[in-house]
């Protein structure tokens, strides 16, 4: 698995998502490098989770569409002739 990336612009918002909420749940005023450190930990340590229930629920949806496309192309199928008798 290739490390998630974020843009710059997601990283800043990702940043003042972590400070405003240890600002308003901890009142701690947290700067820009320690935001940055917990946005790390959380990358490192908590993406390679959410990146694999991703694939899982992927690999749910995949397995019900082809189970659904399954079911249809055996309704597809055309009725086969009687031998005579």
């Amino acid at each position: 698995m290739n490390a998630l990336k974020l843009t710059k612009e997601q990283q800043d918002e990702a940043i003042r998502t972590i400070q405003s909420y240890f600002e308003e749940e901890r009142g701690e005023e947290l700067g820009d490098l320690a935001a940055w450190g917990v946005l790390d930990l959380f990358m490192t340590q908590l993406a390679p989770y959410i990146y694999n229930q991703a694939l899982s629920d992927a690999r749910t949806t995949v397995n019900q569409r082809m189970a659904s496309m399954e079911e249809d192309l055996f309704a597809l199928e055309r009725k086969l002739p009687r031998p005579p008798r």
